[in-house]
């Protein structure tokens, strides 16, 4: 036969199992503004019924129910759209700070204006075909030396400027470096604190949260896989276990793991780097064989490695910001060897042989850095054509003519940068070493276009990437955030439940009165 008192706990568990909802209800409300606040939910589980299968069970009509209790209490979270919204993450972090990287660049170099290198070079040569109309006039040789200071200036400036920002991203991927091994770090010390409470039966939902907050920050700077590693114990089913983070490349293979089940009773696996002449030479996690940069799926210590400079499998330096300061320094070395030939030939206002316009330059590495004009007077521009009679101005119309010049026609012989001890043609050097083609204005005017382009696309790509980037957050706050009018139902919903169990202990009460004091008292 069944207890008397069965109906006062089975009313007994559904208040508490109610207020407990109510409690985590009011939880939800209150964390609404929490940033990375997961909501929670209790979930309600059936006590096991009466009488339990036996022989020698009560004889009754079957099995009744005792009532409700709460099973745990569950964060709500959807591992498929974290997933999602790492990975864009992970691809806004590279397309955004390549972006800006390329913005930097596109400011510094300032085309097309009046300020750009473009203009300058412009100027100076417009200015030596006025000297060539005019080669006896001060002003005109006083104009093209002032122009050919500004242009060399034009071009230490721009050099200088881009080696400025390049150290700026070599500190930022130290910078980058040092966040990842600190977050690996605060990582490993919550999965150190989860294995201590999961294995008692509990669920650390806050210290879950705080976990994928990290996880979501360290998406962005890297590409990386988290896989769960079980607690054991006494551990729920539903229970999220230790993080295991990998780092990934593009195939999904893995680079090295930052933290597991074996870190968290020590350090994380650190990140850490080589630098070779400013470039960077590998990465290694932890104890693992270095990998190259380029190894890298996505995040924005890729994007910082790529524009600073790094050394490729097959040992070449590539790198946005080295490539244009190369570029630069191919330009003004050709220039600087072309111009000083050309220059030589002819005979300045004196009757002198022209020398050296330019400082010469033995190496085009850092041409565009230490370029500058040799001669200071005026006078000794050789704008005559050499064995003519002062005041010629035909060697000047020659010398503004090297804008024009095809580099295949280069004819100017150099020192062999190799070392060898003897001469080379200028445009063999040109097109087998420093590979240029097309003349001078083009060959920047290629430069700068292909700048534009590459800054245009990581613009685009930015923009796609965090568009799709608040797509995945929203479709994450639809599952895992607080929604104000929802709680509010779930109050009355919880808050109506706990008044019937109430009631039903009132009605339970009634019913015990009637037997205690009710019965046994006919003809009395």
């Amino acid at each position: 036969m069944r207890s008397t008192f069965m109906g006062l706990e089975t009313a007994r568990r559904g208040m508490f199992t109610q207020q407990s909802a109510l409690h985590t209800t009011g939880h939800n409300i209150s964390n609404v503004n929490t940033p990375g606040y997961s909501r929670q939910r209790i979930n309600f589980n059936e006590t096991y019924p009466f009488p339990a299968a036996g022989f020698n069970k009560p004889m009754l009509p079957g099995q009744m129910g005792t009532g409700v209790e709460a099973g745990s209490i569950q964060r709500i979270r959807d591992d498929f759209l974290d997933l999602r919204y790492r990975g864009q993450n992970s691809q806004l972090g590279y397309f955004g700070t390549k972006s800006d990287a390329l913005a930097s660049m596109e400011n510094i170099m300032n085309e097309p204006t009046k300020e750009g290198l473009s203009s300058a070079m412009d100027s100076f040569w417009n200015s030596l075909q006025t000297l060539g109309t005019y080669p006896n006039e001060s002003g005109a040789r006083e104009s093209v030396l002032a122009q050919a200071n500004s242009m060399s200036d034009t071009f230490n400036y721009l050099s200088n400027s881009l080696e400025s920002i390049r150290k700026d991203l070599a500190l930022s991927i130290d910078v980058s470096v040092s966040e990842i091994n600190s977050i690996a770090d605060q990582i490993n010390g919550i999965n150190r604190d989860i294995a201590k409470v999961e294995p008692h039966g509990d669920l650390p939902n806050d210290l879950y949260d705080k976990r994928d907050r990290l996880i979501d920050d360290l998406s962005k700077l890297v590409n990386i896989k988290v896989t769960k590693q079980p607690n054991g114990g006494l551990s729920k089913p539903i229970a999220e276990g230790i993080y295991k983070i990998e780092i990934i490349n593009d195939a999904g293979v893995s680079l090295g793991t930052l933290v597991d089940n074996t870190t968290t009773q020590g350090d994380p696996n650190l990140v850490t780097y080589k630098m070779n002449s400013s470039y960077l030479e590998s990465l290694t996690v932890g104890n693992n064989i270095p990998v190259n940069a380029a190894d890298f799926a996505s995040g924005s210590l890729k994007a910082d490695i790529e524009a600073n400079g790094y050394i490729d499998a097959n040992g070449v330096k590539v790198g946005d910001y080295p490539q244009m300061i190369d570029q630069l320094d191919k330009l003004a070395f050709a220039l600087v060897k072309e111009f000083n030939q050309i220059h030589s030939n002819g005979d300045d206002l004196n009757g002198n042989n022209g020398g050296n316009f330019f400082a010469d330059l033995s190496d085009y590495k850092d041409a565009a850095k230490n370029m500058s004009v040799a001669i200071t007077d005026p006078n000794q521009i050789a704008a005559a054509t050499n064995g003519t009679q002062v005041g010629n101005g035909g060697n000047a119309y020659d010398l503004s003519e090297v804008m024009r010049k095809d580099f295949s026609n280069f004819v100017a012989l150099i020192p062999d940068p190799s070392g060898s001890g003897t001469n080379i043609n200028l445009k063999d050097y040109i097109q087998n070493d420093l590979k240029m083609s097309g003349n001078i204005k083009s060959f920047y005017g290629g430069v700068i276009t292909s700048l534009g382009v590459q800054a245009r696309e990581a613009n685009v790509l930015s923009s796609n990437t965090e568009t799709l980037l608040q797509s995945a957050e929203y479709q994450r706050q639809s599952v895992s955030g607080v929604s104000l009018d929802e709680e509010m139902t779930n109050i009355i919903k919880f808050q109506h439940a706990y008044n019937a169990s109430a009631r039903n202990i009132t009605v339970i009460d009634e019913m015990l009165d009637k037997i205690i004091n009710g019965m046994g008292t006919v003809g009395r």
